[in-house]
């Protein structure tokens, strides 16, 4: 089983929240119905409940699904999310994390596959929230590799029906491997605001 330091993924995150300005709050996203004040809403309660995955801390935070819930910040969300993030990276650190079983968004699954949709979660929010305000993206390398990883596996499985969060969108082999894990995740690459 592979480990992934989430630290410096889940630092370009806290970066590139940092510097969404308060009037892009109410800006679309690539994530249909999320406004870039959902997605941030939706990468702090993913936070959260991966950190708790990682600890084998399963309560009300690893129980509910975000399936249907549309998230949003609260008036200390500056301070919280860098702080949130921050605690997922270092409960994966542990070797602990990685092993046995944990929950997450009310699924139980086993702790490596737990890591590798943090890792998955944390590098195409990444992305979302990059394209949605105008930024500049890089993924951490290891965190993309386990995103693609993930994100490829689920494609390839026929009992999914062509991906893990929804029909993957097709994107030419030769792509940047971002472009094709972000495809992988149901998105176009191509998304621009206003697009």
């Amino acid at each position: 089983m592979t480990t992934v330091d989430l630290g410096p993924q889940a630092r370009i995150v806290a970066r590139l929240a940092e510097a969404v300005a308060d009037e892009r709050l109410p800006d679309a996203t690539p994530c249909p119905g999320y406004t870039v004040r959902n997605l941030l809403g939706h990468v702090l309660m993913l936070s959260v409940a991966f950190r708790d995955a990682a600890r084998k801390d399963l309560g009300p935070t690893t129980a509910g699904s975000p399936d249907g819930v549309v998230p949003d910040l609260g008036p200390g969300w500056r301070e919280e999310l860098p702080k949130a993030l921050d605690e997922l990276a270092d409960a994966w650190r542990d070797p602990a994390a990685w092993t046995g079983t944990t929950r997450a968004g009310g699924v139980v699954l086993p702790g490596g596959v737990a890591g590798a949709v943090a890792a998955d979660e944390l590098v195409v929010h990444g992305w979302d929230l990059a394209r949605a305000t105008g930024q500049p993206y890089d993924p951490d390398p290891a965190a993309l590799d386990a995103a693609h990883g993930l994100l490829l596996a689920a494609a390839e499985d026929p009992e999914r029906g062509g991906g893990l969060f929804g029909p993957a969108v097709p994107v030419p082999a030769g792509a940047p491997l971002l472009d094709r894990t972000v495809g992988l995740s149901g998105r176009d690459p191509g998304w621009r605001p206003g697009a």
